[in-house]
């Protein structure tokens, strides 16, 4: 049986009202089960919505089953079902189960709803409408079906029957935008465009004072190209309410098609800088004002001074110092940007985007002492967020200070919530790279496997836990397999192929180690060459009987710096 998650709560809650449809379902057509039969079937469907109301899915679904058993017309258990399938992605089974349900309950106006959205869903033309049409006579006022019924129909190229559809709606509720656009849209679709816009006109009509209706007229203009006719409503709307911040972004819209870019530029600056609209208004022009700047490639530059007058009228406003912060990035004006993320968190301690955005600077400097910084000051806030553990973690991890990153990892395993298996792998993974580094190989390879638990294809960690099992010479077989997985899936990588040659090197496959191996050193930058894979590439061609090739790879990787007794041995004696 497939696991059935929280989907569930998104589904119809037929459960709220499941004992009245099994009262009502006793009068509709299907079997008549005997008393003994009837006990059964009560007890189970009962049970199954119990299940189901405790997220208890699978056992739900298997009560189901046996309701059906006892009686398979019955339509509640039928739509219950269907429902399950539908949500396990089986879709034909639902729709089976749905068609059945109405079959034995065709006024059901919930279990119709149901059967017309999954043959809607699964591409059906005909069966949304027959369904739709059946329910708006049963029931005539539930406006919410004629306007389906509408969909159903433009659905299946019928426009004409969807206009009627609309028209009869509309006679219901009168005039409104919703109706009037999707019949503007029906129009436009049978290129019937004058009645299109008849019907905005309509809505301008009833509301003469309302500028957002003569801003939509425009805007549909605009995307029918009639620039002129868009102008007009446009001013139109402008003379109502000059600083209406939909009329802006439209304008906006329109010198931007009609290639104005200085105009768009101009109205967005004016309105940014009129002291009457909303803070929150203007932040939402700002970010498109420059967004036009970023795709005309101008220089970013020109936006600080509009930022001086935001920070003048509205002081307190730190959100402005964080996309300001975004924006001295773009410009390469880190120190700049650093100050403004540092005010931007001074307001908001909580919120760890400003955090997030002063770690942007530091980490690409490998600035430890401002990584530690921020991450310290974040954690005072926000003990809950893991990645400034694992900042903080892997600061103290890089100067060697093994047992304080020991403790923060595992500070944070405790106390962070981990929103998802990688993450908390991730952190498994340190404390037993730390751990190995302290000596503990044994609670190494505990939090190793507990990484690997929570994510299978963790390739550092996969890597790690092989070579580390390699030098201890045990479980070599598992550490070929572990480390044969990240071969697989970074084949150019000098580090995995290193360790996946040097678990074959130990388990005697030396012709197969130097292929491995050998690659390794080839895949590797001439800066980035590994002293250990080059020694390791000595040792491997000693094994074949390459002794003075061996020789070289050990004295290449003495000049590399490894500079342990063991090498120096295999140098001064030319053998392992």
């Amino acid at each position: 049986m497939k696991k059935i998650f929280l989907l569930f709560l998104l589904m119809v809650p037929l459960f709220v009202m499941w004992p009245e449809i099994i009262m009502a379902q006793q009068e509709k057509k299907g079997l008549h089960l005997d008393d003994e039969s009837s006990r059964k079937f009560d007890y189970y469907f009962y049970g199954a919505m119990n299940a189901k109301a405790l997220g208890e899915y699978d056992q739900a679904i298997d009560l189901l089953h046996h309701c059906y058993a006892l009686d398979s017309t019955n339509a509640n258990v039928l739509v219950e079902l269907g429902t399950f399938y539908n949500v396990l992605q089986e879709k034909n089974r639902a729709l089976d189960f749905f068609r059945r349900s109405v079959s034995y309950d065709p006024d059901n106006y919930y279990y119709n709803m149901m059967l017309a959205g999954l043959s809607k869903e699964l591409g059906m033309k005909q069966e949304p409408i027959d369904i739709y049409q059946h329910l708006s006579h049963l029931y005539p006022d539930k406006l919410d079906v004629r306007f389906e019924l509408a969909n159903a129909f433009a659905d299946a190229g019928e426009f004409k029957e969807a206009i009627n559809t609309l028209d009869e709606l509309e006679k219901n509720t009168g005039i409104n935008e919703m109706i009037a656009i999707n019949k503007f849209r029906l129009y436009s679709m049978m290129d019937e465009k004058e009645q299109a816009f008849a019907e905005i006109r309509q809505i301008i009509d009833k509301n003469p004072s309302q500028p957002r209706y003569l801003i939509l007229m425009g805007d549909l203009y605009l995307e029918e190209n009639q620039h002129q006719e868009a102008m007009l409503y446009y001013e139109r709307a402008k003379e109502i309410d000059p600083d209406n911040p939909a009329l802006i972004l439209s304008m906006v819209d329109y010198f931007e098609r009609t290639n104005d870019k200085q105009a768009a530029q101009a109205e967005l600056q004016k309105a940014v800088t009129n002291s009457s609209i909303d803070v929150e208004v203007k932040l939402q022009l700002l970010t498109r004002y420059l967004a036009i700047l970023q795709q005309s490639q101008q220089d970013m530059r020109q936006v600080n001074t509009l930022f001086e007058t935001l920070f003048e009228q509205h002081p307190n406003n730190a959100q402005l110092n964080l996309i300001y912060g975004n924006i001295l990035l773009l410009q390469e004006e880190k120190e700049g940007a650093l100050k403004q993320f540092e005010i931007y968190t001074a307001s908001n301690p909580e919120d760890p985007v400003g955090y997030e955005q002063q770690l942007r600077i530091a980490l690409p400097d490998q600035d430890l002492e401002k990584i530690k910084e921020i991450t310290t000051e974040a954690l005072k806030y926000l003990p809950q967020e893991p990645q400034f553990y694992f900042y903080l973690g892997a600061v103290y991890f890089q100067q060697e200070k093994y047992l304080e990153a020991l403790s923060i990892f595992e500070e944070g395993l405790a106390n962070a919530t981990m929103r998802n298996p990688i993450v908390e792998s991730e952190f498994h993974g340190q404390i037993g790279d730390l751990n190995h580094f302290l000596g503990n190989k044994e609670k190494a390879f505990e939090s190793y496997e507990k990484a690997l638990q929570l994510h299978p294809q963790n390739l550092p960690v996969l890597n790690n836990y092989s070579y580390y099992l390699s030098l201890e010479k045990r479980d070599l077989d598992k550490a070929e397999q572990m480390s044969g997985i990240t071969v697989k899936a970074e084949p150019a990588n000098p580090t995995y192929l290193d360790t996946y040659g040097w678990v074959l090197y130990e388990q005697g496959s030396y012709t197969l180690a130097k292929i491995y191996i050998e690659r390794a050193v080839e895949s590797s930058k001439e800066d980035d060459l590994s002293a250990v894979v080059v020694e390791h590439y000595g040792d491997v061609l000693f094994q074949i009987g390459e002794k003075e090739k061996a020789l070289e790879q050990w004295k290449r990787a003495k000049e590399l710096g490894e500079d342990s007794p063991v090498l120096n041995k295999k140098i001064k004696t030319g053998k392992l």
